[in-house]
């Protein structure tokens, strides 16, 4: 008899269904086709094992187990449990009705237990757009807690999935909005942040950094060690607004995707903080790999903040790797029989030493030549320095500035300020897919962006001096925008457009390190 179990495969944040068709007829052995990768085959053994072990019979006939779209490559362990339960109901050995109302997935134990299985949101998300139900492991079913779109099961035994398509009681108790379980929250993703109380000095900086996360902006830190820099971008994450629903579905959907998401209950609301080593592979940071492309650190950073340290250290090919995802706020990974895309919203904050050993500026403590300065921060491209808004340069902190020092204002108080500007950004981007200043394209400068003849001329002049690209021009109006916002004012002004010019110092032609 042929059965047929619908499951499912992730395909970037989506997910499409997979049909589980199992037949049984006359014959000998078992045999699965469907461009299955080692994880799936294995499962047959692991299967058949849990399935003695619950009392269950392996029939001596020929079995033929069928995942299809045949086409498409199917990988890890998730189709354990759809397959058991195509056995169970092609042999007839048990009733299961239920089989065709429910989305199934899960990984089998050799004891008939269930374990978690990464893409549980974009399951669910398909399940309720075919108006079906889904049929989880509990870990995984915790993810969808606030998923209101199908009914959810959470099952922790081969058991409870039989008693489900049995359809013969109530099995409500192991729907996972009724279940009643201690699933441990993970610390902030900037679990260490500091507050911008607890930073010495560098007042110039933190205004850089607040109007960076105001507008969503790439901000690039230079300056000597010790100066602050790894703590302004930690402390930048505690003044960033909690996430929209919007926002927070397609972060958790992501950390879903890349296994990142069983320990927690419903969606990811704080922004995500990301600090991969500089030594980190392409991979690492772009996200890939063969059969099973994973997204990479740009992508578990979207919507909240990318932190590349020592920035010039990293190998080049890895820093020119993040223009593209930069600009276009996704990343698309090809392979020869694969093309997956992931988003890749991030607000990149860079930091970066001035020279090779890291004292330029700092007095007279540098050794290093002119030509050595500049072979350092050549690594830094002019594409890439384009498409960073921001850049800050920190100077050693004063003797004053650490002993006799004065109350800082906390960043209790500056988040405020940045909600109030995103606040108003939202409403300004209602209905076109962007959040921030910094997203703004082309068509919404010209509408959102209104000057007046003095702030032309300003910049015309600016960019002439400066020999600025349109790139360069388009990120000043940006960050011009975003510091109108912060004060509350509808058009930009001069002295807004005169703060933003100031902060693309490097852009400058003049400009001797």
């Amino acid at each position: 008899m042929l059965r047929n179990i619908i499951s499912a495969k992730c395909v970037g944040i989506q997910a499409v269904p997979v049909n589980v068709e199992v037949n049984i007829s006359s014959g000998l052995g078992i045999h699965l086709v469907g461009l299955a990768d080692a994880a799936v085959k294995e499962s047959l053994l692991r299967t058949v094992t849990a399935l003695q072990s619950m009392g269950f019979r392996i029939p001596g006939k020929k079995i033929v187990i069928n995942l299809a779209p045949a086409d498409m490559h199917k990988k890890g362990s998730g189709y354990d449990l759809p397959i058991a339960l195509g056995i169970i109901a092609s042999s007839e050995q048990d009733e299961l009705p239920g089989t065709g109302k429910y989305v199934i997935m899960g990984e089998l134990g050799l004891d008939g237990s269930v374990r978690d299985i990464p893409g549980a949101l974009p399951i669910v998300d398909m399940a309720g757009s075919m108006g079906l139900g889904c049929i989880l492991p509990a870990g995984s079913a915790m993810e969808a807690l606030e998923y209101d779109g199908c009914d959810i099961y959470g099952v922790s035994t081969l058991s409870d999935v039989l008693r489900i398509l049995a359809e013969k009681e109530d099995c409500s108790d192991l729907l996972a909005r009724n279940v009643d379980r201690e699933i441990p929250v993970p610390d902030s993703p900037a679990g260490d942040a500091m507050d911008f109380s607890e930073i010495f000095g560098q007042r110039g900086a933190k205004r850089g950094m607040e109007i960076a996360a105001a507008g969503g902006h790439n901000v690039l830190l230079i300056g000597p060690p010790g100066a602050g820099k790894s703590s302004l971008a930690k402390a930048a994450s505690m003044i960033l607004p909690p996430m929209t629903v919007e926002e927070a579905v397609e972060t958790s959907k992501i950390y879903s995707v890349a296994g990142k998401g069983c320990m927690r209950r419903g969606l990811i609301r704080r922004r995500p903080f990301r600090s991969p080593h500089y030594s980190s592979s392409l991979n690492a940071i772009i996200g890939g790999g063969s059969e099973n492309i994973m997204p990479g650190e740009i992508s578990l950073a979207h919507n909240g903040v990318l932190f590349m340290d020592e920035l010039c250290e990293a190998p080049k090919r890895i820093i020119e790797a993040l223009r593209a995802p930069m600009e276009d706020r996704k990343v698309t990974i090809s392979r020869l029989r694969n093309k997956v895309e992931y988003p890749a919203d991030f607000m990149l904050i860079a930091a970066t030493n001035p020279c090779p050993c890291g004292h330029y500026g700092d007095g007279d403590r540098c050794t290093c030549t002119p030509g050595k300065r500049q072979a350092y921060l050549s690594k830094l491209s002019g594409p890439l320095m384009d498409r960073i808004d921001i850049h800050l340069w920190l100077d050693a902190v004063p003797a004053s500035d650490l002993i006799g020092r004065r109350p800082e204002e906390s960043s209790a108080a500056v988040a405020v300020r940045v909600l109030e500007a995103r606040r108003i950004q939202e409403d300004r981007f209602r209905g076109c897919g962007v959040h921030t200043n910094a997203g703004m394209t082309g068509r919404m400068l010209s509408e959102f962006c209104r000057m007046d003849g003095k702030c032309t001329s300003f910049l015309e002049k600016l960019i002439s001096h400066d020999g600025l690209s349109a790139r360069a021009y388009s990120r000043i109006l940006k960050v011009a925008r975003t510091i109108a916002d912060l004060a509350g004012k509808r058009d930009i002004g001069l002295n807004h457009l005169s703060e933003a010019a100031r902060y693309r110092f490097l852009d400058r032609k003049d400009l001797v390190l």
